[in-house]
């Protein structure tokens, strides 16, 4: 992979508008997939048949399906990564071999559900097992005791670090307020324009002990989508191109459960931020912004823990004091997130990290951004990460 360093690229983006419809059209996420796609094409200023390499999201659509409706009559590469939220990460590295190996030219990495309107994540996990990994253990240990839904898997390591190292609720409170602020300069969030204070955060319903409503992230209808090629492709075209300059995925053990695990706290990005880093040749303070997959609060702090932007256990106090939000040491999820702008499995965060890089993110944009990372969290604690760079 160092052989790849900077040679591939972002080069288009796109996404739908992000809606909560009850009566929306639901169904499958062709259709919101395939308007992002064009989308990102055109930003690119590509055609559709100038893709050659397609990467759907696990469980939405095949490369099939989404080449036909394109148009794009000579798909040279597909594949699919099956690690869950982590999976847009892991593919822009398939992406980044592809286009350097030379098996792909222009390579797109789609992605969108009725995440509202349709099928929602707790229906998807129970209904189908199969859709994420470690379905079989869900099924056999999870679910027969009541725990059906991630919120309540993942509460559970959010308390035993509460317990175990003092993170107070007004710290998740920290991660949610700064995200809600960070929404507030994005047009395209949904929760642009309702303010939260830590005070409202402490006042609303717990949904799963620790987590209260602000904690989880809003299910949503909508698609992203983005264009890998490769540096010297990318001289050709109108966008402005954005280098991946690290990249790296790695899984916790056991992959498929948690509470067997000796060490609850590792994700696959404890060990593969460090290889993502060397490949970049950067510190954490060259970090100008961070998109952090936020399916709860708490999986912020645990991510920038185990990041290593600080200790194991000084997480919450890390994100207190502004240090997160506009203007802040470390942005984090400048768009909102998944907590505020919407959840569409961690798309949203490449393309706004394409946006801050450009210098096209308006009111919310990070001011001289070089450096951000994109990190991927999936299943039960699957991880990716991407360190990008203009």
């Amino acid at each position: 992979m160092n052989a790849l360093e900077g040679r591939a690229c972002i080069v288009g983006i796109g996404d739908t508008p992000y809606l909560r419809e009850s009566d929306g059209p639901g169904g499958r996420s062709l259709a919101l997939e395939l308007r992002a796609s064009e989308a990102a094409i055109r930003d690119a200023g590509l055609r559709n048949r100038d893709i050659d390499g397609i990467l759907p999201f696990y469980g939405l659509s095949i490369a099939e399906d989404l080449a036909v409706n394109l148009g794009v009559d000579d798909l040279r590469y597909q594949a699919t990564s099956h690690v869950g939220g982590a999976g847009p990460g892991a593919s822009l590295a398939n992406a980044a071999m592809a286009v350097g190996s030379g098996m792909a030219s222009y390579v797109l990495i789609p992605g969108g559900w009725y995440g509202f309107s349709g099928r929602r994540v707790r229906q998807i996990v129970v209904q189908d097992p199969s859709a994420m990994s470690g379905g079989a253990n869900a099924r056999d240990f999870y679910f027969p005791f009541g725990l059906t839904a991630p919120v309540q898997w993942f509460s559970f390591i959010a308390r035993l670090h509460m317990d175990r190292y003092g993170t107070r609720p007004e710290q998740l409170g920290a991660v949610a307020v700064a995200q809600r602020k960070h929404a507030r300069r994005n047009p395209g969030a949904l929760m642009r324009d309702k303010p939260l204070s830590l005070e409202s955060y402490l006042a609303a319903p717990v949904i799963a002990d620790p987590y209260r409503l602000f904690d989880c992230s809003l299910e949503a209808d909508g698609g992203a989508a983005f264009v890998v090629t490769t540096l010297e492709r990318a001289r050709d075209l109108r966008a402005q191109p954005v280098r991946l300059l690290g990249s790296a995925q790695g899984q916790p053990f056991p992959a498929d459960d948690i509470v067997t695990r000796e060490d609850v706290f590792e994700l696959g990005l404890t060990r593969a931020t460090a290889r993502a880093f060397r490949m970049a040749g950067i510190g954490h303070d060259d970090v100008d912004f961070a998109e952090i997959y936020d399916p709860f609060s708490f999986q912020v702090i645990q991510q920038l823990e185990e990041m290593g932007f600080c200790k194991r256990g000084e997480g919450g106090a890390f994100v207190e004091g502004g240090r997160i939000e506009p203007g802040g040491a470390l942005p984090v999820n400048t768009h909102g997130g998944l907590l505020s702008e919407a959840h569409i499995l961690g798309m949203n965060h490449f393309v706004e990290a394409v946006r801050q890089l450009r210098g096209e993110a308006g009111e919310r944009q990070v001011k001289n951004a070089d450096i951000g990372i994109v990190t991927g969290f999936g299943d039960f604690g699957d991880g990716s990460i991407a360190i990008l760079g203009r």
